[in-house]
């Protein structure tokens, strides 16, 4: 079997890894792969790779026709596989990163070519920008028009998740179980030690946070922990983001945290430092506050190095069945603080003016209940859920908690039992991460997909209702301010 394998770019990030990783687990089974990408590879161990400088991110690709980038992409692949592929495995060709793409696909499948689309994020699930820029630019603002070329359906056609959420959704705008495949991804750390933690003699216990400091993340929930720790232990984040535009925020929570004089370290990967992989194996503790994860590696990864977990639990994307399901004991799915930090009135406007924002910015206005319905989901108890805020209201009750720590007692403390049967758990999880979630157990799943690709019979085109796919990304109980623009 020979099978292209195409994305944006190999310079490094999670899809960028899960390529490099599929070519590994393929090259195994004896299944020819290639790898195309807009640039030449930064990353170790790229595997096969042929640059198409079209598949390159909007910015930067050079003016390309679709016909035009289909016929360079099928001249690539046949050149470093010695013929036609038998299927083309395409990575998050709906995301908006590149204007071009999804309609030399359309080429390709008008000529009987048979497709896996792995989708690992949504435009319509936080990236308004990319949404409308497709919907302008590929479909002069029709979404019809928008969503035949994103989401193309027919017998040939397949797609393939990362979590549970995104096959229902998928499910729901039309596309049948026989062309739906969940592919998680495998957990495949680089050696260090015997995966067991090495944290320095004589050191305050680290509580790591294994992450680039983009929104999402919820940083201002990390310095709530790091406020609340007790005293001499030491938190810390490994990366800043890549992207210019989170850099406000992130350069904010910096700040915050060091006028608060609150024990966080930011950015202890770089030159000169430990790696990635080397700095976690030393911490004591992951911790991971983030509010949208696509698959979640900071679940599971920490537990291949015996390092145990800490934080918001994103229960939509964690496997559900027993035989699959890592062991979560210290996470929780929601932190609340008293609604009185804030004022009721203030959260209400806050939820008003998100949900308008976000609605607006694909195009919608918000319904009669909408607003009820994110403070329902919100509030409990007289509890609002600390990761449904913004920047600014995060920070009024991080102000708050630390300058009144009596009232740290309303919030339970971190990590108050996590000592307690540490490592039955630790073995647990480590046991099924190296019987489930190996790279021989992913390519083996890959093959049985590819499998079914390949028999598929091609027949007419359509596509799915991209509505639905709005309709449940924008629900207004998913709402958090930290997505918002």
């Amino acid at each position: 079997m020979r099978v292209a394998l195409v994305h944006y770019h190999l310079q490094g990030g999670g899809v960028t890894k899960i390529v490099c990783l599929q070519q590994k687990a393929l090259g195994q089974r004896g299944i020819a792969t290639v790898a195309l990408s807009g640039k030449p590879p930064v990353v170790r161990d790229a595997g096969n790779v042929r640059v198409v400088p079209g598949l390159q991110y909007e910015a930067d690709r050079p003016s390309v026709s679709p016909a035009e980038l289909a016929a360079q992409m099928r001249a690539e692949a046949r050149s470093a596989l010695g013929g036609d592929p038998d299927l083309w495995h395409v990575h998050n060709h709906s995301l908006g990163k590149n204007l071009v793409l999804p309609s030399a696909l359309g080429c390709l499948i008008e000529q009987g070519e048979r497709f896996l689309f792995q989708i690992h994020d949504f435009a319509e699930d936080g990236r308004p920008g990319n949404y409308r820029a497709m919907l302008a630019a590929m479909a002069a603002g029709c979404r019809r028009t928008l969503f035949r070329l994103l989401y193309p359906r027919g017998g040939q056609l397949h797609y393939a998740v990362l979590n549970r959420r995104d096959f229902h959704f998928l499910q729901e705008a039309g596309l049948d179980a026989d062309h739906l495949h969940f592919l998680r991804n495998p957990v495949d750390m680089e050696p260090v030690g015997h995966g067991t933690p090495t944290a320095l003699p004589g050191q305050a216990p680290l509580w790591l946070y294994p992450t680039r400091g983009i929104r999402r993340k919820n940083l201002g929930e990390f310095l709530l922990w790091s406020a609340l720790a007790p005293q001499g232990t030491r938190f810390g984040t490994t990366s800043g983001p890549e992207n210019p535009a989170a850099n406000l925020h992130y350069r904010r929570w910096r700040q915050l945290a060091g006028e608060l004089r609150l024990p966080v370290q930011f950015e202890m990967v770089g030159p000169g430092g430990p790696s990635f992989v080397e700095l976690l194996n030393r911490a004591d503790v992951a911790v991971t506050t983030s509010v949208a994860e696509g698959f979640g590696m900071a679940f599971l990864e920490p537990w291949s190095l015996g390092v145990p977990v800490f934080g918001r639990n994103l229960s939509e994307i964690m496997p559900s069945a027993d035989n699959e399901r890592i062991c979560l004991p210290w996470n929780y799915d929601r932190l609340d603080v008293p609604v009185e930090w804030l004022g009721r009135a203030r959260i209400e406007q806050a939820a008003r003016e998100g949900m308008q924002r976000c609605l607006a910015a694909y195009g919608r206005c918000p319904g009669k209940d909408d607003v009820h319905r994110a403070l329902v989901a919100w509030i409990r108890d007289g509890g609002i859920d600390f990761g449904r805020l913004d920047e600014v209201l995060q920070e009024t009750v991080l102000r708050r908690l630390v300058a009144t720590r009596a009232q740290s007692a309303l919030i339970e403390p971190v990590g108050a039992s996590i000592s307690i049967g540490i490592r039955d758990v630790v073995t647990a999880n480590q046991s099924l991460l190296r019987s489930r979630y190996t790279l021989a157990c992913y390519g083996e799943a890959m093959e049985a997909i590819y499998l079914q690709v390949a028999d598929s019979t091609t027949g007419a085109i359509d596509n799915l209702d991209g509505e639905v796919l709005l309709d449940r990304f924008l629900a207004p109980e998913r709402l958090s301010l930290l997505r918002v623009d």
